[in-house]
């Protein structure tokens, strides 16, 4: 078996990355970055690209911290599904716990659906606990184009950065 180790870094998603995002999700869910990183630019979240070294994202996600005063909310945590697996989620949580606490803030927060128990697993971990439940849901693109909503029951996760 051959080993192969490929360096990654992590910056700011930008525009220009969305066409190699498909992988990331619906195309309305990958137009509607354009608007988390006008959020970013205005510094309400950051929101995350893990490149190869050809630059090209294989993870994506961010960070709000408008959700809960004190702490940073990570969410819309994805990697490429080739690619799951291989350390690449936890490299991506890490840089994100560091933004958070670069804002001197000292908790982070997530919400994971309960029935997604490998993601959960994979926060446990790495330190999160849980501490409550709630219900989320958004609009989904159908593959015909039309919207439905999702809905889902959340466990509510944190960790203590400090």
């Amino acid at each position: 078996m051959t080993e192969i180790r490929l360096r990654l870094s992590v910056r700011d998603l930008a525009e220009a990355d969305l066409p190699a995002c498909g992988w990331a999700g619906s195309p309305k869910h990958v137009r509607e970055l354009v608007h988390q990183i006008r959020r970013a630019e205005a510094g309400e979240v950051d929101y995350l690209a893990v490149c190869t070294p050809a630059g090209l994202p294989v993870a994506v996600g961010g960070v709000d911290y408008t959700v809960r005063p004190g702490a940073g909310t990570l969410w819309q945590l994805g990697v490429l599904p080739a690619l799951q697996s291989c350390g690449i989620g936890t490299f991506l949580i890490g840089s994100a716990e560091q933004r958070i606490v670069a804002r001197g803030l000292t908790r982070a927060e997530l919400g994971v659906e309960e029935d997604n128990p490998r993601a959960r697993a994979l926060y446990e971990r790495l330190g999160y606990r849980a501490f409550g439940r709630e219900p989320d849901s958004w609009d989904v693109e159908t593959e015909d184009g039309s919207l439905r909503r999702y809905e889902t029951m959340c466990t509510l996760m944190r960790k203590d950065l400090g």
